[in-house]
């Protein structure tokens, strides 16, 4: 159940970065196609954060502590930019524009998801 609430976190949390942010993109049609997409982005993302961001962070850590942890705004938003990338393989209709938008998009996905945790009840 914690990792269909993870996901569900996700998609909404990548859902109002693309609505906020003209950068983002949710390009199916469909209401339907667009609930199915962002499903599987947020799988994608929180597959890209399990697995490739603790490798980054751990080879970074000592840049992390040169610039005081702001390194870590980079890493997520370059984790964005990735599951973009990822995304646009696969064929799905999730697309980030540049590097300013995915720091953007980060951030508001960040925000989200951690007030979302602080609604939605969960193992803490």
């Amino acid at each position: 159940m914690s990792f269909l609430m993870r996901v569900v976190v996700n998609a909404v949390a990548i859902a109002a970065a693309a609505w906020l942010l003209a950068g983002i993109r949710l390009t199916d049609a469909g209401r339907g196609d667009q609930l199915l997409t962002l499903l599987v982005v947020g799988v994608l993302f929180g597959v890209v954060n399990a697995v490739v961001r603790p490798v980054v962070k751990f080879f970074s850590f000592p840049f992390i502590l040169l610039t005081l942890g702001l390194l870590i705004f980079v890493i997520n938003a370059l984790m964005l930019m990735l599951t973009g990338w990822l995304s646009e393989q696969l064929g799905l209709g999730f697309s980030v524009d540049g590097f300013w938008t995915a720091i953007v998009g980060a951030l508001i996905i960040s925000v989200v998801s951690w007030c979302l945790e602080l609604v939605l009840p969960g193992d803490r």
